[in-house]
């Protein structure tokens, strides 16, 4: 084999690698929500290649809204699921979308995209 192809080979795979580890394997930001004044727990995610924070913390029992600020326009970033709520909600490019979940219980529960590319987790404690 040529040093090209070698050079295109390894650069494949150190592609491969990074992409495995951004989606899978990168540190992610927590936030704890915030309550408003009428007892809701709130948090602003920004929705830009990924979820931010993609690890939210809420108590249980009181109810939680989630401000999904999508400020892309890739298509994968369109929908966001909450499918222990049975909650799928359309996120407007460069707008913000608030989804209202009334009093979760105790757990962790997955928050994706449409096309289960885009993955966060909210932990209710």
């Amino acid at each position: 084999m040529t040093l090209d192809k070698w050079i295109v080979l390894f650069g494949g795979l150190a592609a491969v690698a990074w992409l495995n580890w951004h989606f899978f394997r990168a540190t992610r930001r927590a936030v704890t929500a915030r309550t408003t004044a009428g007892g809701t727990q709130e948090v602003v995610v920004t929705v830009k290649g990924g979820y931010d924070p993609a690890e939210i913390h809420v108590k249980a029992g009181a109810p939680v809204r989630l401000v999904f600020d999508r400020q892309e326009t890739s298509s994968c970033s369109e929908e966001v699921v909450l499918g222990d709520f049975g909650i799928r909600a359309f996120l407007p490019a460069n707008q913000r979308t608030a989804v209202d979940i009334a009093a979760p219980s105790a757990g962790r529960y997955p928050i994706t995209c449409g096309m289960s590319m885009l993955h966060g987790t909210l932990v209710v404690e």
